[in-house]
């Protein structure tokens, strides 16, 4: 039976509420007025607003970029391309903006007007003045209206120059992002902030599984995480929709620039963070049991520690293969915007990295909702043929990838092993910190989901490893038998796997696997 979580804990809630950094006014305010709003895509419209403008802050940094880094070469470099880019995003954003504004874009043009033909100098403030106020959501879409009117003006002039150097670039992306940054009801720029207009769940195998985590603490780490896998492919569905016509693909290094952005600050808080929420809640919850019970209660804490800890691994697993694929995606299969590919030769390439990272973000909420609710079905997510060979293909290259980390331990162990010393310093036994990481970052998820018989005798092997400054010669012994059993099934998976319909008549990419080992490895 599925717990629902009282409302007072319903942390899915309060994300949408609580993370658009709004005051309770300002809240009810905009939510009054997009209720109000008449047709039907209103909400398609919006989410492309907020999400181009957070892109044109965003594009500012050139880690957003794909490509080859450019790090030491930004004095040098013609950023006209990238002006390009800002000025195709700007008219979108006044034409969504015009189109939000309905009758009211006539004010606009007349507000123009009266500031080309006032004669006074304190007319023209005051008409200024106004044109600054932002007390409703149409105000602030007025003053975005005027902002961004103005700077495509700004950027066809700069763009009639022989060479745009980095500072003129730096400038007019910066006073850009500034002017977004000011708006009161339209300002998306916080990392991992979520919208009730456009952000909600509608899985309902994800939202039980959500509603099934008992711990507060874990329940809103998982609701972010979720919530941000999902805004994920809401992004990429807009960079397909960007792709498929010549004269708005470039427009997705945009969106680009939002996705990678968003999905670093994601795998951060995971890697980072996610581990000290779940252990200060379960630290709460422990201190929160009388000490008369605590007997009583101690294997039911005992389980719950498990059950966090198996969802902290899970999290890493989540935030490493974000990490991997998304720099391996951005670093070499898109070009760079200073390319200035075409857009009928950019588009097929963006469907494929969006196919590819399609699948990395769906393989995340499949895995984390495996974890959080353990003996049920995986959540099914909607996956055309592309994304159904690119999530065979992930698995594939995962396993290979694996067996190799595999290979080199096993190969290190029986060395360490022919030379064991029981008092060896910890140096020594460097190469099982690091398949441990490993382990933690690819091979968990692949024994968990894939039914290996042998999972508990494995986990438990590696288990005795963790403290590396004592390795036994027999733990090491057992924990490589394990493993050599481990590469066997392996190798009848990857067989397996390469068998199915999707991937029937697709070669393994080696050389693919092999680019995204050595991202994986930071080589």
């Amino acid at each position: 039976m599925v717990q629902v979580l009282p409302n007072e804990r319903d942390v899915y809630a309060n994300l949408l509420r609580d993370s658009r950094g709004l005051r309770r006014d300002q809240s009810s305010a905009r939510d009054g007025w997009f209720a109000s709003l008449p047709w039907e895509k209103k909400e398609q419209t919006l989410f492309e607003l907020e999400m181009l403008l957070k892109g044109v802050a965003c594009f500012g940094n050139p880690r957003n970029h794909p490509g080859p880094s450019r790090e030491g070469d930004s004095l040098g470099h013609d950023y006209v391309e990238e002006l390009r880019i800002l000025r195709d995003g700007a008219a979108q954003v006044g034409a969504l903006v015009r189109g939000l504004l309905g009758d009211r874009e006539r004010a606009y043009t007349f507000s123009r007007y009266l500031s080309s033909v006032l004669p006074e100098d304190s007319s023209r403030g005051q008409l200024l003045q106004d044109q600054l106020t932002q007390d409703t959501p149409e105000e602030a879409l007025f003053v975005l209206r005027n902002a961004f009117a103005s700077f495509q003006d700004v950027i066809d002039g700069a763009l009639r120059l022989e060479h745009a150097p980095v500072k003129l670039y730096s400038a007019i992306q910066g006073i850009l992002a500034r002017e977004i940054g000011r708006n009161v009801f339209f300002n998306p720029l916080m990392a991992l902030e979520f919208r009730p207009e456009f952000d909600r769940i509608r899985n309902g195998e994800v939202l039980e599984a959500l509603h099934s985590v008992r711990s507060e603490s874990a329940h809103r780490v998982c609701a972010l995480t979720m919530l941000s896998l999902f805004r994920a492919l809401r992004y990429l569905d807009l960079i397909d929709e960007y792709a498929t016509s010549p004269a708005s693909a470039r427009r997705s290094y945009l969106i680009l620039a939002v996705l990678r952005s968003d999905l670093r600050a994601l795998s951060r808080y995971l890697g980072r963070h996610a581990a000290d929420v779940l252990a200060n809640g379960l630290e709460r919850e422990m201190m929160s049991v009388h000490m008369l019970e605590l007997r009583e209660q101690h294997a039911s804490l005992v389980t719950e520690a498990r059950r966090l800890t198996a969802l902290r691994n899970g999290l890493e697993t989540v935030a490493n293969a974000l990490r991997v694929d998304t720099r391996k995606v951005f670093r070499h299969d898109l070009p760079a915007p200073s390319a200035a590919l075409p857009g009928d030769e950019l588009g097929p390439q963006l469907v494929l990295a969006t196919a590819a990272l399609r699948a990395t973000v769906q393989h995340a909420i499949v895995a984390l909702s495996r974890v959080i609710a353990s003996g049920r079905p995986p959540p099914r997510l909607a996956l055309d043929a592309r994304s159904r060979a690119a999530q065979g293909e992930r698995l594939r290259r995962e396993i290979w990838m694996f067996m190799q980390i595999l290979r080199a331990f096993i190969a290190k162990a029986q060395v360490a092993h022919a030379g064991s010393d029981r008092w060896a310093g910890a140096s020594s036994f460097q190469f099982v910190r690091d398949f441990l990481t490993h382990f933690r970052a690819i091979g968990y998820q692949l024994v968990r989901a894939n039914d290996y018989e042998r999972l508990d005798p494995f986990l438990e092997a590696l288990e005795q490893l963790r403290d590396v400054d004592l390795v036994e010669p027999d733990r090491l012994t057992g924990a490589v038998r394990e493993c050599h059993q481990f590469y066997e099934f392996l190798e009848e998976l990857f067989r397996e796997v390469s068998q199915r319909s999707a991937l029937a008549e697709r070669a393994f990419d080696r050389e693919d696997a092999v680019t995204t080992l050595r991202v994986y490895l930071g080589k």
